[in-house]
């Protein structure tokens, strides 16, 4: 089962974080970290990386902070992912040539490399405004998760 790296989810209640305050009001990594329960060092240095990639901006001084300055609905989950981690690959010989010992015998290099392209294809699919949607990603009462899984389809 894969699973979503930490950073990214720290990132993400960071992006969702901020882009629930009022416009222009900044939020400093403490402030992030102590609402969203997440560990400071972590949510600060994502929020960095953030900034570097021009996702937030950086207000510096006593009073700063960090804004949003990107549209959440034009940053695809992969565009984070890749900002956070680095390339998406789900073996390691996708990034790197000479990462496997068996590479010159591998018969499922092929088919490993076709699912990567099709996981990079559906997180590219993905905005970061409608994965946060929280109104039509959390099950209502009543509706089974399998439901919310199909729209994913």
């Amino acid at each position: 089962m894969s699973r979503i790296n930490r950073k990214v989810e720290y990132s993400l209640m960071a992006l969702q974080f901020i882009s629930e305050k009022p416009l222009g009001q900044l939020a400093s990594a403490k402030e992030v970290a102590e609402i969203t329960g997440s560990p400071f060092d972590a949510t600060a240095r994502v929020m960095q990386i953030l900034a570097q990639k021009g996702i937030l901006k950086s207000e510096q001084g006593s009073r700063g902070g960090y804004l949003l300055v990107r549209d959440l609905a034009t940053v695809s989950y992969h565009e984070l992912m890749e900002c956070i981690l680095g390339p998406t690959a789900i073996v390691k010989c996708i990034n790197d040539k000479h990462a496997c010992e068996i590479d010159a015998t591998c018969r499922i290099k092929a088919p490993l490399f076709k699912l990567n392209d099709r996981l990079v294809s559906f997180y590219k699919g993905i905005s970061i405004k409608e994965l946060l949607d929280t109104e039509s990603s959390v099950p209502k009462s009543g509706e089974s998760n399998s439901k919310i899984a199909q729209e994913l389809r």
